[in-house]
């Protein structure tokens, strides 16, 4: 036994108990805090992004590294860090919980629920930083995403996994837009993510009251990093919104992500910066400003087959101020995107709504990404509209035009009356087909721009009394449609 072993012997073993039971590890301290950081000495072998565990139970995460010290965001907005806390590693990156557990729940970019209900159950983890997809692993992007918008639909179409920037100045609309696609995903089978950045807490409210009232929250998450959030959660948020999103993705859904806004995104990237003493560039923004907003828009893609097929659509808003597309910002994410959705304020202002600017509006997926009947019939549209514009100037200065281009006129403004649209309204594809066809078969020329909603409305009940398949042959649709607007013109 070892009570009779020789004292040497005992104390031998006691030190080899203690060599093999030995754990070596890392500390830092703080050594200033403040606005929502913290700068640490010590811990060489922390990595960029990597989680860190404060004395008081509290995490953050490495955000700049430097050689003597560490810039940390703090993630918990009741820390109680102070200069002289004990800071150790993780080893670990910062991930969310994701899964069906998250549809109709609000929580913050760390997972914690804001809605007053116990914590999700989340099916996996994932990481909020990680690499997009490769080209071997994408897909062609050839299936439509409806957003019932008929301007939208038909003009400016979107796929799923394409990047569709909705731009313009404040309270033109953009949100509203974005949220109306969202509600018109009901029966699609495409699960929603909405990121709101620095929104206060009673839009927030009113936005998740509105996505309940209409049902769409059983199919939808919601990512908040509300105004008096810290900058580093607010540069958090759409990563983690889009992490939620891939999670779904990976097992072959489709899915859709509305980053609510940008621009309020680079302004806390931008806070944070100037706080970790990084050197300013043009408008005081970093000079990886367009790294971020790639890196983040570049994970929305349809994967190929093979990997499940799965796709994930991004829908970013940015702001603009005074119409300016080629400010800073704006411009980086026209750039990175697959088109933009312009909304211009005078179109605003004249009660056209949605008050999208089709001039400067444009998908760079177009019409591959639409039902082949849809694309036939929309075709030569988006020109003829165009074309109607330019002529409509001429008539303000009373000039006397030929019947052709009255003829142009005429229709131009019943085709603007017909991509007016109240919100909350979504236009099924089938509804769409029909009024392009009726359209291009000279069925409403006559009709005044006044009596287009009463003539929509009867397109919509012939619809419901006997749908058609949007496969059906042109001759049915017309068949179907003569009928009820025999009577349209006056």
């Amino acid at each position: 036994m070892a009570s009779e072993a020789p004292l040497l012997e005992q104390l031998e073993q006691r030190a080899d108990r203690y060599r093999f039971g030995l754990r070596l590890g890392e500390t830092g301290r703080v050594a200033s805090v403040g606005d929502g950081i913290a700068w640490v000495h010590g811990l060489p072998s922390v990595a960029a992004d990597e989680i860190v565990h404060f004395e008081d139970g509290s995490r953050g995460m490495v955000f700049e590294l430097q050689a003597e010290r560490l810039g940390v965001i703090l993630l918990d907005p009741q820390a109680e860090v102070a200069c002289g806390s004990l800071v150790s590693g993780s080893g670990r990156r910062l991930d969310i919980g994701v899964g069906d557990g998250a549809l109709g729940r609000v929580f913050d970019p760390l997972g914690k629920p804001l809605d007053g209900l116990p914590g999700y159950t989340a099916d996996a983890r994932a990481a909020l930083e990680t690499g997009s997809p490769p080209i071997v692993a994408r897909d062609f992007v050839v299936a439509p995403l409806y957003t019932g918008v008929t301007v939208v639909d038909t003009l400016i179409p979107i796929g799923r996994g394409q990047r569709q920037l909705l731009i313009g100045d404040s309270g033109t609309g953009k949100t509203a837009l974005a949220l109306d696609t969202v509600i018109a995903q009901a029966g699609q089978r495409v699960r929603c993510v909405c990121v709101m950045i620095g929104q206060k807490r009673s839009e927030v409210a009113r936005v998740v009251e509105l996505l309940r009232r209409h049902d769409a929250m059983r199919y939808t998450s919601v990512v908040v990093a509300e105004a008096n959030a810290t900058p580093g959660m607010k540069y958090l948020a759409p990563f983690a919104g889009c992490a939620v999103a891939e999670g779904w993705m990976r097992r072959g859904l489709d899915t859709l992500v509305v980053y609510d806004d940008l621009s309020s995104h680079a302004r806390a990237y931008r806070e944070l910066s100037l706080l970790m003493r990084r050197p300013p560039g043009r408008e005081a923004y970093p000079g990886d400003i367009f790294f971020l907003h790639a890196r983040l828009l570049e994970r929305a893609t349809r994967l190929a087959p093979a990997l499940g097929g799965g796709s994930l659509t991004a829908l970013p808003i940015v702001q603009t101020e005074e119409g300016e597309i080629a400010a800073y910002i704006p411009t980086n994410l026209i750039s990175i995107t697959d088109g933009q959705i312009y909304f211009d304020r005078r179109l605003f202002a004249a009660g056209v709504l949605p008050a999208v600017d089709v001039a400067l509006s444009v998908s760079r997926i177009g019409g591959k990404a639409q039902h082949p009947r849809i694309k036939q019939e929309a075709g030569q549209m988006k020109l003829d509209y165009l074309q109607f514009l330019e002529l409509e100037v001429f008539t303000r200065f009373g000039t006397k035009l030929e019947a052709g281009a009255q003829a142009k006129i005429g229709r131009g403004r019943v085709l603007r009356e017909i991509l007016k649209q109240e919100r909350l309204q979504p236009r099924t594809p089938a509804f769409q087909l029909a009024w392009m066809t009726a359209f291009n078969a000279g069925l409403l020329d006559a009709l005044p721009p006044d009596g287009v909603a009463a003539t929509l409305a009867r397109i919509d009940a012939a619809l419901a009394g006997a749908p058609l398949a949007l496969d059906a042959a042109r001759d049915a649709w017309l068949a179907q449609l003569e009928p009820a607007l025999r009577g349209a013109a006056p």
